[in-house]
């Protein structure tokens, strides 16, 4: 037996805090389906509000990995200046 395609949603919160619920649907059943939108706990804005099946947005790098990370931190190591008087 095979299983049901299922898709996994997310309910976003309609308060603007960021917090999300994911919830899964079964692709079949529901084909042409309106929405999700539920009334549920929201611990950022600390009641309930409605929240609303949407798509979220992509993430923002907070670092870069590899190499162009280990170039970024460290410094650019600068030559060291010799006084004329030094040289002579």
């Amino acid at each position: 037996m095979a299983k049901a395609s299922k898709e996994t949603t997310f309910l976003v919160s309609s308060a603007g805090t960021g917090f999300f619920y994911t919830n899964r649907k079964n692709k079949k059943k529901l084909k042409g389906d309106k929405k999700a939108s539920l009334k549920k706990y929201d611990p950022i804005a600390r009641k309930k509000v409605l929240f609303e099946e949407k798509k979220l947005s992509p993430l923002k790098k907070k670092y870069v990995s590899g190499a162009e990370d280990a170039a970024k931190a460290a410094p650019k190591a600068e030559p060291k200046k010799v006084p004329a008087a030094a040289k002579a």
